[in-house]
This record gives structure tokens, sequence and C-alpha cells, in this order.
């Protein structure tokens, strides 16, 4: 028996790194899985891992930036699996430069993926949250949902060459409270999540010129060796944080031990903001 057994949990980004990380561990606790990714072979790839491990899972790749994209997301899981319990706003990317040379579309690209896509697939998600918190209500029940929105120590204490990343993940502080309030009485546990340094695809130590595309933009990934050797030593606990360990921050405000918990923001990041 897993601790999140019967739970529909939808995970934004989870086809890569911390995403798949997320979505494996609530997965290993029981809940059914509505996994997105950008590309599909990445999101089928885990939707077969956690049926492999006797799972439940379901993809729903694609842009969560596309109009629509939140009500199909949403959609999916409650036809496929009845229910919407946990929501991971994990799907994400960096897109750098100091501000003089940064665009419109640079900034704009930030806020779309960082904030308005959290925002739609919460208000999809919405109207089922209301109507089967009145029915449980209704019959004496108390029944927890969770929301985990993803910042980043940029979105707490900013940093250089990160003006559009930053600005947006600092937005999810207030999204987070803002919703806290909102909800609290559907009893929704909502919280937020924010990084140091994680080792990801997008944080690769490497002095080679790596990009990914998206949305037809091509964009930079992995940090300059020596650049990431410094980040690792001011990281207290002497190195960076892995995949699974990042999820194990997320499941804690996933499992029952935080229904009291909400409108809060967890920094997973080693000690670096000690």
């Amino acid at each position: 028996m897993g601790k999140l057994d019967g739970k529909t949990a939808y995970i934004t980004g989870a086809g890569n790194g911390i995403g798949r990380a997320v979505a494996l561990k609530l997965a290993s606790e029981g809940a059914n899985i509505v996994v997105n990714d950008l590309d599909a072979d990445p999101a089928i790839d885990v939707v077969n891992e956690i049926k492999a491990a006797g799972g439940n899972a379901a993809a729903v790749p694609g842009s969560v930036t596309e109009d629509g994209f939140a009500e199909r997301f949403i959609g999916t899981g409650i036809e496929t699996f009845g229910g919407v319990d946990i929501i991971v706003n994990n799907a994400g990317y960096t897109w750098d430069s100091m501000i003089g040379y940064m665009t419109d579309q640079q900034f704009d690209a930030m806020m779309d993926v960082h904030v308005k896509a959290p925002f739609r697939i919460l208000r999809a998600a919405s109207g089922f949250i209301k109507g089967a918190a009145k029915q449980e209500a209704e019959e004496g029940r108390e029944v927890f949902r969770k929301v985990v929105n993803i910042s980043s120590i940029a979105g707490t204490g900013g940093n250089v060459g990160q003006v559009n990343y930053s600005s947006a993940k600092s937005a999810m502080l207030g999204m987070t409270k803002t919703l806290a309030k909102e909800w609290g009485r559907l009893k929704v546990n909502v919280n937020c999540i924010a990084f140091g340094y994680i080792e990801t695809r997008l944080t690769e130590a490497t002095d080679e010129k790596k990009t990914i595309t998206v949305d037809g933009n091509e964009v930079g990934i992995g940090i300059p060796k020596k650049v990431a050797g410094g980040f690792a030593s001011m990281v207290p606990l002497g190195r960076p944080g892995t995949p699974e360990e990042a999820a194990d921050g997320v499941y804690l405000f996933c499992c029952p031990e935080s229904n009291y918990v909400s409108g809060q923001t967890l920094i997973v990041g080693g000690g670096l903001t000690a």
C-alpha cells in the first residue's frame, strides 16, 4: 500500500530530469500519473516504465504553452483515471541573456512557460476540484488535494543573466500564496518548491555547445565546467542535487503528512541559501 494509492497526479515536463523523477516517485507510492513532455517519445518511455513496475500512467505530449493544452491535459486524466488529486507544474527551461541583450521574445517565452502555463492548467482543473470538494463536504468527508508549483532560487534571490527566468519564477511564489488562500476552503494544499543546483541535462557541466529546440527556438543548455564547479563549491553539502533528491522534495508536499501545510515555499538546494 502506497501513501498515494488511488490518487491521480498530473506532472508537466515529466519526460526527463526532475519531472521524470517526480513521476516515478509518485507512481511508486501508488498514484496514477498523467505524464506530459514536449516530445512524445520521452513521455511514452516514462509511461511504459511506470506500467512495467505495476503502476498506471497516461501520456499527454505537447507544449504546455499551446492554446488548449491545459484542457486536454486535465481532461485526459479525468477521462482515464477519474480524478484530479495532485498537480505538479514542473515544465520549463532557461533562455539567458544580460538585460541589455535580452529580447522581448526571450522574456515572453519565460513568462509563457513558467507562469501562464501553470495558471492555465490550474484554471482548467478548478471546475473539477470545486465540484468534487462540494460533494465531499456534503458527505462529511475531508479529502485533501495537492498543488506543487516549481520555482527556483533564481526566483527567491535573483540570478545574473536571468532577469526573464528569475521574474517568472518569482511570480510562482505569488501564485502559490494566492491559490493557497483561494482554495484552502476546498481542502487544496498549494505549495512551492524552489530548486537550487540540481544536476539535469539543462545544468550539465560541459564545455561543448549543446542546444534544445523549444517552440521553434534554439536554446542553449548546459553550464561550462568551470562555472559548474564554482556552483558546486558553494553548496554546503558539497555537490549538486540529483533529480531523485529533487523529487523527494516535491513528494513532501504531495504526501498526507503535509495536509496542514499550505502557501509555503521550500528551498531544495543542499543549504545553498542557508
